[in-house]
């Protein structure tokens, strides 16, 4: 793939620079253990409560359950190292961490976008064929495309991980705020650009299977021709709540995404501290405010939290 140095090694642990320029870590470090802890929180709050009521042992509640879950890996495998470097100031990382990190930070981000595009089908059918949505999409069928989105992201990674595995490595020096795949390609005494192209083309497997900001698009295009075409304004409006949540979920997952691309378009070339800058905000803002958007948008989460509060209150006086 890329020319091999003579020097290189086998590293057995990386040291994090990507924070050695800023001059006020401690607050850094600070934001995102409480970003970290509110994403744990709120997550693992959408998901006791769904397993917890039979009555919400519905797809779209097990595609949120499982966004949840998608949201804690991908948090998890970011913050931690970030949290560790900023707060503890251990900047040096075993190898198997490091490479254990980017496989789950990757994992989730492929997982994340494979369910919000499923989320996206499921507000499609309940929508457009709402007297069939029941036999259309069931619990049994919900789950196997939930098993499905967690294989075809450990199938997508094996030659990332692979190539990142067997690179040969100049200087245990990652640049970058942790570890994913690009910091890892990075690190290594080879030609990135070949090893680059991995992701490209895994990127393009991924719009063939569906997960991609495309077809959510195209899902809400139909959505948007239902709801056009009723002529009760209380039904309009009540299919645009029950919309609104997954937008603003999209919009916010996306956004770095699109950013990033859009600037590298017209010929922007962003500096390391901004790179580090958009990856920090992609990694910890999506897990951070999905379950607390769907707490605050969806009427049965909402009343559980409601009812959990004044209970408390009550046994409390």
């Amino acid at each position: 793939m890329g020319t091999k140095n003579d020097t290189a090694v086998r590293v057995s642990e990386f040291i994090i620079t990507g924070f050695d320029h800023l001059s006020h870590q401690k607050l850094l470090g600070s934001l995102i253990l409480i970003s970290y802890v509110l994403t744990l929180v709120g997550c693992g709050t959408n998901v006791s409560i769904i397993v917890a009521d039979r009555r919400l042992h519905s797809p779209m509640y097990v595609l949120i359950c499982n966004l949840a879950i998608v949201d804690i890996t991908f948090s998890t495998s970011s913050c931690i190292t970030m949290i560790a470097v900023l707060l503890a100031e251990m900047k040096r990382i075993s190898f198997c961490s490091c490479f254990t990190g980017m496989y789950c930070y990757h994992l989730g981000d492929i997982t994340s976008t494979l369910t919000l595009t499923w989320m996206a089908v499921d507000r499609m059918l309940a929508i457009s064929l709402p007297l069939r949505y029941i036999t259309i999409l069931t619990n049994r069928r919900c789950i196997m495309s939930i098993v499905a989105t967690w294989i075809i992201g450990m199938l997508s990674l094996s030659q990332i991980s692979e190539a990142a595995y067997n690179v040969p490595y100049c200087q245990p020096i990652i640049q970058y705020v942790f570890c994913d795949y690009a910091a890892m390609i990075r690190a290594g005494c080879v030609n990135p650009g070949p090893y680059f192209s991995i992701p490209s083309l895994v990127g393009w497997w991924l719009w063939l299977l569906g997960g991609h900001f495309t077809l959510i698009f195209l899902t809400y295009v139909v959505i948007v021709w239902t709801v056009l075409r009723l002529s009760d304004k209380g039904s309009k409006k009540k299919m645009f709540t029950t919309c609104i949540s997954h937008i603003i979920v999209v919009s916010v997952y996306y956004s770095p995404k699109l950013v990033s691309v859009l600037l590298t378009k017209v010929g922007v070339t962003l500096n390391l501290t901004e790179r580090n800058a958009l990856l920090i905000v992609a990694s910890t803002l999506p897990p951070l405010i999905n379950p607390i958007i769907y707490c605050l948008t969806t009427k049965e989460l909402r009343t559980h939290l409601i009812n959990l509060f004044t209970k408390n209150r009550v046994e409390i006086k």
